[in-house]
């Protein structure tokens, strides 16, 4: 019998490179709160989540014919997420979009929900090494 670990480790691996993703979107806004112009960019992890555990790639990224193109958007684990813009409740009169009291909730309900798959993560790989022991 074959033992799959993609399938032990379920959603969870996904979540975890996802959330470090977003807490890099998230820092990026947090660092450029003054800077003029800057668009806060944030992503739908429910979404991205769920096309990173079908497999599916997004059928909106931009296809780049040279290295030093931007990106619109993330790349994890080979596939395209695309990131969006944050909706500003009062956006800046120079035009910056972030609200640094927002990004800061965000980024840290997103710390919180990672520890959550760490500490879940750690739990699992305890019992399957456990199991190869035979304890």
């Amino acid at each position: 019998m074959r033992f799959d670990l993609d399938k032990a480790f379920g959603i969870h691996q996904y979540g975890m490179v996802l959330r470090a993703k977003r807490a890099e979107l998230l820092a990026n806004n947090i660092a450029n709160v003054d800077t003029p112009n800057f668009k806060a960019r944030d992503m739908d992890f429910k979404s991205a989540l769920q096309q990173a555990q079908n497999g599916i790639t997004s059928a909106a990224a931009l296809r780049t014919t040279h290295s030093k193109h931007i990106s619109s958007g993330i790349r994890v684990a080979g596939m395209h997420l695309d990131t969006l813009y944050r909706n500003p409740m009062q956006p800046s009169v120079d035009g910056n979009t972030v609200d640094s009291q927002i990004e800061k909730a965000e980024f840290t309900s997103n710390a919180v929900q990672y520890q959550v798959s760490v500490k879940f993560l750690s739990g699992l790989i305890k019992s399957l090494k456990t199991a190869i022991k035979g304890e």
